[in-house]
């Protein structure tokens, strides 16, 4: 079975002192600055996992909904996940919670939507569920309450 070839690169950006500083390139020509947590210039590696992790469920989901005509006008993926003090410090739990918006957006599309990514289309889940445990949650909040609160929100 023949397969894609992901490519990265990092390049240090001081040769000189402690810093670990890097400018990473993806295959497809992004740059993006990681760093560690004295640094504190970019993303540390590891939330660049969670964040794949969160864009890359987030892809499917909204893919799977809209092929079910699910009219979804705001959506949210929020991932947090647990790492050991002691190297190396994989993921062993990991939350993610879904925030669909919509309108007249059925639960049950949710639920098998997510069961999707989780199960069959996320490259980044199946990665990290070699290490961890999910937790999955999701809640749909009607599109004219979102718009309630926004708006009262503004109004503060």
């Amino acid at each position: 079975m023949e397969g894609v070839v992901i490519q990265a690169s990092a390049i240090l950006t001081h040769a000189e002192g402690t810093g670990r500083q890097f400018v990473v390139t993806t295959g497809s020509g992004h740059h993006l600055i990681v760093d560690d947590a004295v640094g504190a210039t970019g993303a540390k590696p590891i939330e660049l996992v969670a964040a794949a992790l969160a864009g890359c469920t987030a892809f499917d989901v909204i893919n799977i909904l809209r092929k079910k005509r699910q009219r979804v006008t705001g959506y949210e993926v929020l991932v947090e996940a647990d790492q050991p003090s002691d190297p190396p410090q994989v993921f062993t739990k990991v939350r993610i919670r879904h925030i669909v918006i919509g309108v007249n957006v059925d639960a049950e599309a949710v639920e098998s939507a997510i069961h999707l990514s989780e199960t069959k289309y996320c490259s980044v889940g199946a990665m990290v569920q070699k290490t961890a445990s999910f937790e999955t949650t999701f809640e749909v909040i009607p599109a004219d309450v979102a718009e309630v609160v926004a708006a009262g929100v503004q109004g503060q």
